[in-house]
């Protein structure tokens, strides 16, 4: 197994592997350290099942059930993501998965099921690298902030819809907004990195209206520059698997409106700490 890393802030393409065998002890420590290394690693040509991905994902921790998306039948760990003229995409922004938890997931694993001709490539950003790149004074000055997160923020367009508040109820009720450190320390590199997002985050605490506003309207541009990102572009049976917990991501929706489909796990996570 060999890491191709793909830019110079994070990602890697993984090369001979077949995750449709069985991952010995070996292989497994190697594909941790390459996730801890790269952030967001990437397989080619992985015809798997919903079964075998869930399998891969449970190497590195227990599944969590999205409480917006539907599953796949048999496995329902698996969320089903698909957009088309029916069904468009509603996020475009970039984002970290569920920030709206209090223990936000560790990682998720997405499988390339069917997708267009051209179009629907995925951004990702390094929120350590980003971080890195502040000023030592601007640094210290986030360290000790902490911002609101919150589910219905993130989900508005969801909300607004006929039907949408009832449907979404039980998330509602389950997810009220949480606070988490606008910087967050990663459990295991002990790297840090901006843990805010323009989906999810609605406001640093202890700080006026407008003050939050300029400082994480700043934060959003600054861990987006191109030097912090790369953009992985899709083939069929192509899996992504990025570090959730130190990473941002964008689906680029322009492939509107063909038909797409996407199947991702996401794996639980622990509690965000300075």
């Amino acid at each position: 197994m060999k890491f191709l890393p793909i830019a110079g802030a994070l990602g890697a393409e993984v090369i001979d592997i077949d995750l449709k065998k069985e991952l010995d002890a070996t292989s497994i420590d190697t594909l941790k350290s390459g996730l801890l290394e790269h952030q967001v690693i990437y397989f080619r040509d992985q015809n798997i099942t919903s079964k075998q991905q869930l399998d891969l994902a449970e190497v590195f921790g227990e599944a969590v059930i999205h409480p917006a998306y539907p599953q796949v039948k048999e496995v329902p760990e698996v969320n089903i993501l698909i957009n088309d003229k029916d069904r468009p995409s509603k996020i475009e922004l970039w984002h970290t998965d569920m920030t709206f938890m209090k223990c936000p997931p560790l990682g998720s694993i997405l499988r390339a099921e069917k997708i267009p001709d051209f179009g629907g490539d995925t951004l990702f950003a390094s929120s350590s690298a980003a971080f890195e790149g502040l000023s030592d004074k601007m640094q210290s000055f986030l360290s000790g902030l902490t911002a609101i997160h919150d589910f219905s923020y993130g989900f508005k367009e969801s909300l607004a819809e006929p039907g949408g508040r009832e449907r979404l109820k039980k998330a509602l009720i389950d997810n009220p907004p949480v606070e988490h450190p606008v910087v967050r320390t990663h459990p295991l590199s002990k790297k840090r990195g901006l843990f805010v997002n323009c989906l999810f985050t609605k406001n640093i605490l202890g700080l006026k209206q407008k003050e939050s506003e300029s400082i994480l309207n700043m934060l959003y541009s600054h861990i987006t520059l191109p030097e912090y990102t790369f953009r992985l572009n899709w083939k069929q049976n192509t899996i992504a698997f990025w570090d959730n917990r130190i990473t941002l991501h964008k689906p680029i929706n322009d492939y509107f409106p063909k038909y797409r489909e996407m199947h991702r796990i996401t794996i639980k996570g622990d509690k965000p700490f300075y």
